[in-house]
């Protein structure tokens, strides 16, 4: 670890679900562990220093530019990248046999996986991704592939391997229940092994979902997770064929969600993807067992699978994120995921009311502080709190020259000078992406840096 960094220049994070804090003119000390060890929002950036912080190395950010926490990736599929924007006229059934189950067969190739992973990691990192929830496949060498390059890069991760012991092609399944349990707490094993503090990369108990998975299976790692006191990631209510098949599979079932309570998968440790056609009475189970919900707007429309009513969730307690979910999403952009959330809250707001739709500072919420919530994580990450981790993105927004041209290379966003610091941020939300992205931390680590961007 480096030692003391000051970070000197405008910071904006979520305070709470509806507001942001922007301090135009601040100062962040992090300490050589990477933790904040103060905040001053009222500086005079030039010439600024701080008493006992006089050796510190500064990093410095003027204009248009800001400092932002990390985004936080509650559900996406690593070995799915290669896939990004391929979904043609499929839904959800017909994508995972056509697209996703004859790629994700190919990582049983390290080369394959390592060229794959290495550049997920990249791609992820340049967009401001500091930590994802990742899905691996079900070869228990690639997976600990996946958590050591994220180790190995500075990339916060939860890590799966996907357990599948049924529905699936024959070509790509678990030969029996005991034999994914057994692959499953090999690769829980390796990533403990790894970072046995989870101080980055933690294991995630991973059924890929309720169809695909025997009560015997789930059963097993449900009790893997409480072994090891692992999060678990699953599918929940994505599609409405989905959910029809969960019926007929779990006949003494009361609904989808009571097919994962029955055998133990359903904690406050429980991440559960997309949750769109979710009755009420699932929603009261739960929020009564603490589970999460990551919010997938982008691969939800792709797939045409429907609009997860996110107003309604908050409303009834359930902790939210976003998830890019590639590659029913198309990308893994999360500033993309806040924009979808987003615009989807408003097709739900046509149907529902104004109250459903989503401001930008909701979905900026989502995407970090809500994120964090997720994963367990929100003493630690989501937002800049003396105390919390430097997981954290410099964001330069350029700006227009009085001869028109742009100052600062090569931004979407057109600022002229006279938009509110809030109207700054909006136009971040809605028009920005990797290319405003120009440094990336992660526990005080440099982790991404622009090409040409000195820090």
């Amino acid at each position: 670890m480096a030692g003391r960094t000051l970070y000197i220049g405008p910071f904006v994070h979520c305070i709470s679900l509806k507001e942001l804090e922007i301090c135009e003119s601040g100062a962040i000390g992090v300490d050589a562990d990477g933790k904040i060890d103060f905040i001053d929002r009222d500086i005079v950036a030039e010439g600024f220093s701080k008493p006992g912080w006089e050796d510190a190395k500064q990093v410095r950010i003027s204009g248009n530019g800001f400092f932002f926490p990390g985004f936080i990736d509650t559900h996406t599929h690593a070995p799915q990248f290669p896939n990004a924007g391929l979904f043609g006229s499929t839904t959800l059934l017909s994508w995972l046999t056509t697209y996703t189950f004859p790629t994700e067969s190919r990582f049983s190739s390290l080369p394959f996986a390592r060229r794959v992973y290495t550049r997920v990691i990249s791609r992820l990192l340049s967009h401001g991704t500091t930590c994802a929830a990742y899905y691996a496949t079900m070869h228990v060498p690639a997976t600990n592939l996946l958590a050591s390059l994220c180790y190995e890069r500075g990339q916060r991760a939860f890590v799966g391997r996907v357990c599948m012991d049924r529905m699936t092609p024959d070509y790509y399944r678990d030969e029996s229940a005991a034999r994914g349990i057994h692959d499953s707490r090999a690769s829980v094993e390796f990533i403990h092994a790894l970072d046995p503090a989870g101080e980055l990369v933690r294991a995630i108990v991973t059924p890929r979902f309720a169809p695909s998975c025997t009560a015997e299976a789930m059963t097993g790692l449900a009790a893997l997770s409480d072994e090891f006191d692992t999060a678990i990631q699953t599918h929940v209510s994505e599609n409405r064929d989905e959910v029809e098949m969960v019926k007929s599979l779990f006949p003494d079932e009361k609904h989808y969600v009571g097919a994962y309570d029955s055998v133990g998968l359903l904690t406050d440790r429980t991440v559960l993807a997309h949750a769109i056609w979710l009755s009420e009475e699932e929603r009261t189970l739960i929020r009564t067992r603490g589970a999460k919900v990551a919010h997938c707007p982008c691969s939800n429309t792709c797939l045409t699978s429907g609009t997860a009513k996110v107003r309604t969730l908050l409303d009834d307690g359930i902790e939210v994120g976003l998830g890019t979910d590639v590659s029913g999403g198309y990308s893994g952009s999360m500033l993309e995921e806040v924009r979808q959330a987003i615009l989807v809250s408003r097709h739900v707001a046509m149907e529902e009311g104004d109250k459903a739709k989503l401001s930008f500072e909701e979905g900026l919420w989502l995407a970090t502080r809500g994120g964090a919530q997720v994963l367990r994580l929100q003493d630690k990450v989501g937002g800049f709190e003396v105390g919390m981790e430097w997981d954290a993105q410099m964001i330069d927004l350029g700006a227009v020259r009085e001869d028109g041209e742009l100052e600062g290379g090569d931004s979407l966003i057109d600022i002229y000078g006279e938009e509110k610091w809030t109207d700054r941020v909006a136009k971040w939300v809605y028009t920005g992406d990797d290319r405003n992205t120009h440094a990336v931390w992660v526990k005080g680590r440099l982790v991404h840096a622009k090409p040409g961007v000195s820090i």
